[in-house]
């Protein structure tokens, strides 16, 4: 590889600095640097973030490639800034075995535009009877190091119990969707005002709020690690700082798209607002900003979903649930939480890279911007402001809840290991 001359740029929206890499690494970082035999990137009034993690996304390969693969989903990554992404079980066949996690990682190595860290089914097929081969999938090529059955909650409070005690042997972590069925059942949208007068079959957020509680305990009782998927509500936000606050080992992300939408919107019945778990209140919306800027929340991640035009553009009962979001995680984050003054960029670099690697281990992701590290890193325009258009998505699919909305912030250039992956928003 030849070597790369990054100029003037914000590193974590600092003083500029000039950034070389050379080959797979940084080579320098300082003011004035030479760029003689380099090819010089001007970047004089952007961002540099090392390279953003993504621990929750659907890649559908196996078994749903109509909604995306995994070639597809790495590119959509990388185009939103993007080098490593952690793709979840709820796949056909299920990746509950060592097999399948292996072939999905040898999927991403072969793509080449963003690293690929599967995640194990916590339970065999995804149906809470049976714990899943988590030892073997963990000592695969693969390396699975987190473990999930999300798509479904595993209500089971003991094979709960017995996959925290398996995983601390190892130093995996469960990662829970927190839905409890039975108060799930025929359910929506948010319950509240908004489901009552639409008629709609109402999702309480108590039904997250009381898995949350019997996990952390759970997690304190074992002496093993947590990690809460797409936390939502405000009694969720309140229960975790709590368990936080008792040295519980728990960790929380929030999606990009509930940090800015509301259950309001399903008064357009758009399935395209129709997502797990729901769009919550506004007042949800605020103590999850909050929650994020303070730390009780530690990452941003997309739960990416995809889904084929069929299974979204229909009546609001019938379709699927779920939004794409790593094209547009980035810009979300910065109309949410760093245009309101909540998150400087450091924070971002926080939130979105150094924290989802260090809670799934990502090795050679979410590292320092600094000489000698891997040159995994992302420009990013923040003057930019523009209305999104999901024509010119990377991704398969097209369900997103923000076609035609103005959105601050444009990824213009990705670096895998120095190897260019997208130039000047261009994939290469």
């Amino acid at each position: 590889m030849s070597k790369i001359l990054i100029r003037g740029a914000k590193v974590l929206g600092g003083e500029p600095r000039d950034v070389l890499i050379d080959g797979r690494t940084i080579a320098e970082v300082g003011t004035g640097l030479s760029a003689e035999g380099a090819e010089v990137v001007e970047a004089a009034g952007r961002v540099l973030l090392p390279g953003l993690v993504d621990l929750h996304t659907h890649l559908r390969e196996p078994g749903r490639e109509d909604s995306e693969t995994v070639l597809t989903g790495t590119r959509a990554a990388a185009s939103g800034g993007y080098t490593n992404v952690f793709a979840m079980a709820n796949t056909f066949p299920v990746a509950d075995t060592a097999g399948v996690v292996e072939q999905v990682w040898r999927l991403g190595q072969e793509s080449g535009y963003c690293d690929v860290q599967p995640i194990g089914a916590v339970t065999v097929g995804l149906e809470g009877r049976k714990l899943a081969e988590l030892g073997a999938m963990h000592e695969s090529a693969a390396g699975v190091t987190v473990f999930s059955d999300d798509g479904k909650c595993v209500h089971d409070a003991v094979i709960m119990r017995r996959a925290l005690e398996y995983v601390k042997a190892f130093g995996g972590v469960v990662a829970q969707h927190a839905q409890e069925p039975r108060l799930t059942e025929g359910a929506e949208m948010n319950e509240g005002v908004v489901s009552a007068q639409l008629g709609l079959g109402g999702w309480p957020a108590v039904a997250e709020e009381s898995v949350i509680a019997r996990d952390v305990l759970l997690a304190e009782h074992v002496g093993s690690r947590v990690h809460i998927c797409h936390l939502s509500t405000a009694g969720s936000v309140e229960i975790v700082r709590w368990a936080k606050s008792r040295g519980i080992d728990v960790t929380a992300e929030v999606t990009p798209h509930h940090l800015l939408l509301t259950d309001e919107l399903v008064r357009t019945y758009n399935p395209v607002y129709k997502v797990n778990p729901p769009l919550r209140t506004e007042r949800d919306v605020m103590a999850l900003r909050e929650a994020l800027a303070d730390g009780t929340i530690d990452i941003v991640a997309t739960d990416h979903a995809p889904h084929p035009h069929e299974d979204k553009d229909c009546e609001w009962a019938a379709a699927a649930m779920g939004m794409v979001g790593l094209e547009t995680a980035l810009s979300v984050v910065q109309e949410t939480m760093v245009d309101t003054g909540l998150l400087d960029w450091a924070g971002v670099a926080d939130r979105m890279s150094f924290g989802p690697a260090r809670i799934g281990r990502a090795k050679g992701h979410g590292r320092p911007v600094s000489a000698g590290e891997p040159a995994n890193l992302t420009l990013l325009d923040t003057a930019y402001r523009g209305p999104v258009d999901p024509a010119g998505f990377a991704s398969r699919s097209r369900n997103t809840p923000y076609e035609g909305r103005e959105l601050p912030g444009r990824v213009t250039h990705t670096w895998l290991r120095g190897k260019a992956t997208l130039v000047d928003g261009k994939l290469t």
